[in-house]
């Protein structure tokens, strides 16, 4: 005898409804109803569908499950949510996860242990298919009304269950794949949108086994292998964006070193995705081990299948179905040979502290901050000894810094093309803090960066869907330098110190409002472009104005390396996910 009764709708609209009703039709008698899109001639909107579809929980129902219309459901669907509704009647769950999402990565992190449910991580809470208790469907149906226009349904349900602390969880494997008939809500652009871990034949299992905490959460995107690491401590959840590869570095691991002759050997024509696949699935079987998870991967079907959609997911938004189909084999080895090389690395590492390494010891001023947090991050993960400070320390020797590097310049944005951070060096014969080094970032952007900001306004309106915004005349050229390049700079000055004086980073040639535009537009979402009357600008259209200084020359031997492609869309994830908790609407 079960304590709890689910009803559950189906949204659609009336260009999908055949496929509501079939679906509808497929679940046992009175599971599901279709509920249409109250104003289907207006301006797309899931929410508003959505909002409707939770507004129709029955009376006496405990739960409200609401599914998309091009959902198929495994055998077992509803009876295993069911099981985990009884097994966890006050959470969130969330019965789909996209193959390259992190809360994808985390339902492989799930299955390597062999659990059947995984706490959510830091991303939109995905709503394809999804249950809530029914005072969460309550709160979110009046929290949802007040902010029609401002996000994405998964984002705003992420943003509602951390606001009322509501506990989330991803299905593993997943209960539902997504039938790929098209997007009428502006997602064609993303390529094939497919589960992490769909098995149609999965059985109820112990449903009361999950993954509670993972402090890292690496994935597969753009071909790039990247990683969520949550930050430690009390307080609301937060999380660091970062590449596995500084990720690993953090922890004194070189990847390369482990790297078996299979990667070579496979058929994979992708070099790209070969080595996306290798990374993200060797520094997957790092945390598994160094977690303390095992030196070994659960042998379940849903381990199997969702080590085999790491490189699938992370080359799909730029491959069609047929030729991931052709690379899935070869991708599925690799991640294999990877995830076997990361737990013996995870091994080596073992379970105690971060070795000790030769960097210079580092004071970061201005560092209380999501920036701040990132180039700390940064640099302590490229070995150095980085100590937060308000301030900068004493003049005089004995303070136990190699070199301070101030972050309070970076809070004026009035004229990027002088805004820079200083980095001084102590003197080894004098023992006090050497003049200078200003390195200037031109338009800094990616995680921890803010909104405000021509590229950040940018960014905030392609990922809620609004026009990215032009004037007319352009504005300014614009000089974009990545986070993880300014990181990748300061690094290189403290190896190799240079004279004191000014150093530029951004690349030497500048972008031009239209084309930033277009870059965002081509790495965020395809939302179009409005031209607003902008104020008179003087000097030419490369000088930046008639005011700009003249060009500095780059730190010796270093230059940016970031992808603006893939640069906008970490700085897009940061603010859907993150930035959120430091800027209001």
């Amino acid at each position: 005898m079960r304590r709890h009764r689910i009803s559950g709708a189906v949204m659609t609209h009336p260009k999908r409804l055949p496929a509501a009703e079939a679906l509808a039709g497929s679940a046992p008698p009175g599971a599901l109803r279709v509920v249409m899109d109250p104003d289907p001639g207006g301006r797309p909107s899931v929410l508003r569908t959505a909002l409707a579809a939770w507004s129709s929980i029955e009376e006496g129902a405990t739960h409200q499950l609401v599914v998309q219309d091009d959902m198929i459901l495994s055998d077992s669907f509803f009876a295993r949510v069911a099981e985990a509704v009884e097994q966890r009647p006050d959470a969130a769950l969330a019965l789909f996860a996209l193959w390259d999402s992190r809360n994808g990565a985390a339902v492989r992190l799930g299955a390597m242990a062999g659990a059947r449910w995984v706490r959510a991580v830091g991303e939109y809470f995905p709503c394809v298919a999804i249950v809530l208790p029914r005072p969460a469907v309550e709160g979110y149906v009046e929290y949802g009304r007040q902010r029609l226009d401002a996000w994405p349904d998964d984002i705003l349900m992420r943003q509602f269950l951390l606001a009322r602390r509501i506990p989330a969880y991803v299905s593993v494997p997943n209960l539902t794949e997504h039938d790929d008939r098209g997007s009428i809500s502006g997602n064609a652009f993303r390529g094939p949108r497919r589960s992490v871990c769909f098995l149609p034949d999965d059985r109820v299992g112990d449903e009361r086994i999950s993954l509670e905490e993972v402090s890292a959460v690496p994935f597969c995107k753009h071909g790039v292998a990247q990683c969520a690491v949550r930050v430690p401590g009390p307080g609301p959840e937060r999380w660091l964006h970062l590449e596995c590869e500084d990720y690993l570095a953090g922890w004194g691991i070189d990847a390369e070193r482990f790297k078996s002759a299979k990667i070579e050997l496979t058929e994979v024509p992708d070099r790209r995705a070969a080595e996306g696949t290798w990374l993200t699935a060797f520094t997957m079987g790092f945390v598994h081990r160094l977690e303390g998870r095992g030196d070994s991967v659960s042998r379940t079907a849903a381990c199997a299948e969702s080590l085999a959609t790491i490189g699938p997911g992370g080359v799909s938004h730029h491959q069609g179905e047929e030729r991931i189909a052709e690379l899935r084999a070869g991708l599925d080895r690799i991640a294999r040979a990877g995830v076997a090389a990361g737990l013996e690395a995870g091994a080596a590492a073992g379970a105690g502290a971060r070795p000790v390494r030769a960097g210079r010891a580092l004071a970061v001023v201005g560092a209380a901050s999501p920036l701040g947090e990132h180039v700390v991050r940064g640099l302590t993960d490229r070995g150095h000894r980085v100590t937060p400070l308000a301030a900068v320390p004493a003049e005089g020797p004995g303070t136990g810094h190699d070199a301070v590097l101030d972050l309070r310049p970076l809070r004026d944005t009035t004229d990027p093309a002088r805004t820079g951070v200083a980095l001084r060096l102590r003197d080894a014969v004098t023992g006090r803090l050497g003049a200078p080094v200003t390195l200037r970032t031109g338009d800094l952007y990616g995680p921890g960066c803010a909104r405000r900001s021509p590229i950040g306004a940018m960014v905030w309106n392609a990922l809620r869907s609004r026009p990215v915004v032009l004037t007319e005349p352009p504005g300014r050229p614009l000089r974009p330098l990545h986070v993880y390049d300014l990181v990748g700079a300061v690094d290189r000055l403290l190896e190799r110190p240079g004279a004191a004086g000014v150093l530029e980073l951004p690349d030497g040639t500048p972008v031009t409002e239209r084309a930033m535009a277009d870059a965002v537009l081509a790495a965020v979402r395809p939302v179009g472009t409005e031209t607003v009357a902008g104020p008179a600008r003087a000097g030419g259209a490369d000088a930046g104005g008639a005011d700009a200084p003249p060009r500095a020359p780059r730190p010796e031997g270093w230059k940016p390396t970031m992808d603006l492609h893939h640069g906008l869309h970490t700085f897009m994830q940061w603010l859907a996910y993150e930035g959120l908790a430091y800027e209001a609407d």
